[in-house]
């Protein structure tokens, strides 16, 4: 079994503005610097969400420090998926960004209604070169082929996240799922990125949860994005982005 030491990046982090979430950007960092994190994604949903910040928000993300207590800020998205693979931020957006999320959310106006359309959906989605990690994809509300998901990824580049609040907090059942995705990931080497999905600075580098699971499935440590600063950075430029 292979062990698997916490990231040193948490790629998923909601601040105030979501809208259902409770700490500020400094808030966050402090605790990131607390749980001894080299960096944080600060990945509000995107505006389809209802309580979801306006797509300005986005765009001001400029005024944002680099660096807080020592903690990489990278700033970024969750963005929510359409029908036909669309997303709820414009190209122009999601480009000045440095990490973009994509994942199913419900009431955000997506209409698919099955296991194939949500699959189709998603490999769409996995095509746009802008999108670097999917969040959630165990959520059992919106069900997936996970073999051609994780088949996807490996040809896209496209990291699947585990998300460890989907063990506890969020998204019931979808645990088997979580440990499917993990099965196929290690099973084919495709890499998969590690996230909090914190609401509230409290849950920062939370990731317990999710290491259980990608230690229970064998999935090699070198195949999780986040691992380290470095490793997140390399991960980020593959499409060329390049990091403030």
């Amino acid at each position: 079994m292979h062990q698997v030491a916490g990231p040193q990046v948490d790629v998923h982090v909601h601040s105030l503005a979501s809208g259902h979430a409770y700490s500020t950007i400094e808030e966050i960092a402090r605790a990131a610097a607390a749980r001894g994190l080299a960096g944080v994604a600060i990945t509000d949903h995107g505006p389809a969400l209802p309580g979801g910040p306006h797509f300005y928000h986005f765009m001001a993300l400029r005024f944002v420090p680099e660096e807080l207590f020592g903690v990489r800020l990278l700033r970024g998205v969750e963005a929510n998926i359409l029908d036909e693979g669309r997303l709820d931020l414009a190209a122009e957006v999601l480009e000045r960004l440095d990490i973009v999320l994509a994942g199913f959310h419900e009431g955000c106006g997506y209409q698919g209604d099955s296991r194939r359309q949500n699959t189709a959906t998603l490999l769409r989605v996995m095509e746009n070169p802008q999108v670097d990690i999917i969040s959630h994809p165990g959520n059992p509300q919106f069900p997936l082929d996970y073999a051609a998901v994780v088949a996807q990824a490996g040809r896209t580049g496209v990291a699947l996240e585990i998300n460890s609040s989907s063990f506890s907090l969020s998204r019931r059942n979808s645990a088997p799922n979580c440990l499917e995705i993990v099965r196929l990931c290690a099973r084919q080497g495709v890499a998969v990125a590690v996230g909090s999905d914190a609401h509230i600075a409290q849950g920062v580098g939370q990731f317990d949860d999710a290491l259980q699971a990608l230690e229970q499935c064998g999935l090699p440590p070198e195949l999780v994005v986040n691992r380290t600063l470095a490793s997140t950075r390399a991960f980020l430029g593959r499409n060329g982005r390049m990091l403030r």
